[in-house]
């Protein structure tokens, strides 16, 4: 099987109703659903035609079995194991321990069917922490508060900037005193407001 054919799977498995269920009972109770439990979320007539649905679960690679056969996520959640603090001050002993598991889309994404990414070209926003190349992560609205990051389209021309509302008037400022506040001449639009910026070392 070819790694692409295997990725398509899974993604097929994700999108799979049964999935889906799942994954919620996973969110609503912080662990998976036994058996049982799963026959009732997904209305199979008996355990066996269960067992049958985990197997590919397995075999997808989307959950394990631990040694009492009780299921663990793997790529199901995509959760990564949160091991402590780090200190960014002065410099204290190292320690590891197991704090917790994060899935990364549930700790960032609120609303997943407005959320997308962008990739950021220019430095107008690098006093942000935002750099050309980065991925920001963003949410679809027509609206924001003062001070927010937006992706807006103003004059027919798109940008990324802050939304400043002073006085009446509303315009968009950059992180970098190189650029100059844009002040609409037609029209300011709001389409998504960053919520995350992701960057890879």
């Amino acid at each position: 099987m070819t790694g692409e054919h295997s990725f398509t799977i899974v993604i097929a498995m994700k999108r799979n109703e049964h999935v889906e269920k799942i994954i919620g009972f996973y969110h609503a109770r912080k662990r998976m659903p036994s058996y049982r439990e799963i026959m009732r979320l997904t209305g199979f007539k008996s355990t066996n035609a269960v067992y049958k649905f985990v197997e590919k679960l397995v075999a997808a690679n989307l959950v394990k079995k631990d040694g009492q056969s009780r299921l663990i996520p793997t790529g199901l959640m995509n959760e990564t194991p949160v091991l402590g603090r780090v200190e960014a001050g002065f410099p204290s002993p190292a320690e590891e321990e197991l704090v917790d598991t994060m899935s990364i889309d549930e700790y960032l994404i609120e609303n997943r069917e407005a959320t997308y990414l962008l990739k950021v070209s220019g430095d107008s926003m690098i006093g942000a922490g935002i750099m050309a190349g980065d991925l920001v992560l963003v949410e679809r609205k027509g609206d924001a508060r003062d001070g927010e990051i937006v992706i807006a389209e103003v004059d027919h021309k798109w940008t990324m900037k802050y939304l400043r509302k002073k006085s009446g008037r509303i315009f968009l400022e950059a992180a970098n005193e190189k650029y100059k506040p844009i002040i609409p001449k037609e029209e300011l639009k709001i389409a998504a407001v960053v919520k995350a910026v992701i960057r890879k070392y």
